[in-house]
C-alpha cells in the first residue's frame, strides 16, 4: 500500500491507517487527477426509517453505534428526526417523518425501512456534476453551498436505481458535526461493561438489487456516469441453487473505497431473493450493507448477546472435505467458524470471514453482512451456494420462496 494514499477525514477520526484499510476493504492506489468523476470515499448511508427515535437507540444498543449529531423540531427541522450515528469511518443517518405529509411518509409506507441515499464524499462537486450531465445522468439536486457558523459543504445530488440517491458531498470547508442544520448530539445510553470500542471499521460495499434485465443497463451507468470499473461477474452457475438464480455484476469507484455489486433476478424454479426484494421493497434499492472487520468473531459474539439474529449454516457445510481442503489455512479453527455459522472462502488474493444477518426490518428487504478480509478482494463466490441455500430456507418459512 503505497504511503501517497490520502485518508479522508472521517479514515482519520477513526484512527485507521492506509494498511489497515487495505486490509478492511481492500484499498487501491490510484490516480484521481485522471478522473472525470473522482470520488474519494463514503460519506453516509442514509436510511428512512419508520421511527428514527427508536431505529437509533437500536444501533446504538445492538450495533455499538455512537450518536453524533441530530436534526429536529427542538432546532428548527419541522419535517423530520434525523439521527447521526458512526462506527469507525462509516456513518448512518436515520431518518423518520415527524409531520404526517412529510415525503419521507410516503417513501416509507411505498418502501419500508431502507436506504434513500448512499451519500459519496467527492473532491470536486461541480467537476462530477458535470460529467454527469455530459454522461445523461439525471440531476436531482444542482450544485450548491449550505452554511452555519462551521463553514461551507457543497452538495449536489443524482439519482440512481429506483428512489436511490447519490449525493456528493465536499465538506473540506466545514467543521461541523455533520451538515448544517444538525447539532451536536450525544447519547446517555451506556455500553456494557467490558464492550470494544466499536464493532465494525468500515463499509467494504453496499449492494443494489435492480429488475430483471437491468442489471448491465445500471452497471453501464456506473462506468459511463461515473467512471467506475467493473470488479467481478458472477452468472449461470456462479449463483444458482436447485431452486432459484440470480446474477451479479460487482463495480467499483478507482480507489476501491466504494464498491456497488448490482443483482438482477435470473429465471429458476421458485423465486429468488432478489424477486423476493422487489416484491417488498416495491422496486429496485439497496439490498445490503457490508460491515468490515478485523475481529468477526468478537464482533459476532457481542452482536449475538445483543439479539441480532444471523443466517444459519448447517453443519455439513463445515464438514466437507473440499471445502477444508479449498479454504486451507485460517487464523482460526474451523470449529469457532462453526459454532457461529461462519463462512469462509478463498481466491488467488487471500481468504474471507463473513457472515450475514437476517432482514433487519418487518419487511424481508435490507440486512447486512460482516466480512473480515485477508487479502481477498472477493465477494465469497465458493459460500454462494450455502447462502443462498440458507436464504431460501427463510424464504420458505415467510411463504415466499
Amino acid at each position: 500500500m503505497s504511503e501517497t494514499v490520502e485518508l479522508t477525514e472521517q479514515e482519520r477520526e477513526a484512527d485507521l491507517s492506509p494498511e489497515q484499510l487495505q486490509q478492511l476493504v481492500g484499498l487501491v492506489d490510484y490516480d484521481a487527477e485522471q478522473d472525470p468523476f473522482p470520488v474519494t470515499g463514503w460519506d453516509a448511508v442514509v436510511f428512512v426509517v419508520g421511527n428514527a427515535t427508536q431505529a437509533a437507540h437500536y444501533y446504538q444498543s445492538a450495533w455499538g453505534m455512537t450518536l453524533e449529531a441530530y436534526s429536529g423540531p427542538e432546532n428548527g427541522n419541522r419535517d423530520h428526526k434525523a439521527f447521526v450515528l458512526r462506527s469507525g469511518s462509516i456513518r448512518f443517518v436515520l431518518k423518520g417523518g415527524v409531520k404526517p405529509d412529510s415525503p419521507l411518509m410516503d417513501h416509507h409506507r411505498r418502501h419500508g425501512d431502507g436506504v434513500i441515499d448512499i451519500a459519496l464524499e467527492v473532491p470536486d462537486v461541480d467537476k462530477c456534476i458535470a460529467q454527469a450531465k455530459k454522461a445523461g445522468a439525471t440531476v436531482v439536486e444542482e450544485p450548491h453551498d449550505v452554511s452555519d457558523e462551521h463553514g461551507t459543504v457543497r452538495l449536489a445530488t443524482i439519482a440512481t436505481y429506483g428512489e436511490t440517491l447519490h449525493t456528493l458531498v465536499d465538506r473540506s470547508k466545514y467543521d461541523g458535526p455533520y451538515l448544517p442544520g444538525y447539532v451536536e448530539k450525544t447519547s446517555t445510553f451506556q455500553k456494557r461493561e467490558g464492550s470494544p470500542k466499536r464493532l465494525f471499521q468500515a463499509l467494504d460495499h453496499v449492494v443494489g438489487n435492480v429488475e430483471l434485465g437491468k442489471m448491465d443497463e445500471w452497471v453501464d451507468f456506473y462506468n459511463r456516469v461515473m467512471g467506475f470499473v467493473n470488479m467481478a461477474e458472477f452468472i449461470g452457475d456462479d449463483i444458482a441453487t436447485e431452486y432459484s438464480a440470480l446474477m451479479s455484476k460487482v463495480v467499483a469507484n478507482g480507489n476501491h473505497r466504494v464498491k456497488f455489486p448490482l443483482n438482477e433476478p435470473a429465471e429458476g424454479k421458485k423465486r429468488s431473493q432478489i424477486d423476493e426484494y422487489l416484491e417488498f421493497y416495491a422496486g429496485p434499492g439497496a439490498q445490503h450493507l457490508a460491515l468490515a472487520t478485523n475481529d468477526i468473531l468478537r464482533t459476532y459474539d457481542e452482536l449475538h448477546a445483543n439479539g441480532v439474529e444471523f443466517l444459519a449454516t448447517p453443519d455439513s457445510y463445515y464438514e466437507d472435505p473440499e471445502l477444508r481442503e479449498r479454504i486451507g489455512q485460517v487464523r482460526v479453527p474451523i470449529e469457532e467458524l462453526q459454532k457461529r455459522g461462519i463462512l469462509v472462502d478463498r481466491d488467488e488474493d487471500g481468504y474471507l470471514l463473513q457472515i450475514f444477518t437476517r432482514p433487519l426490518g418487518d419487511r424481508p428487504t435490507v440486512f447486512f453482512e460482516l466480512i473480515e478480509r485477508h487479502g481477498s478482494l472477493g465477494f465469497g463466490k465458493g459460500n454462494f451456494q450455502a447462502l443462498f441455500t440458507a436464504i431460501e430456507r427463510e424464504q420458505e418459512l415467510r411463504g415466499n420462496l
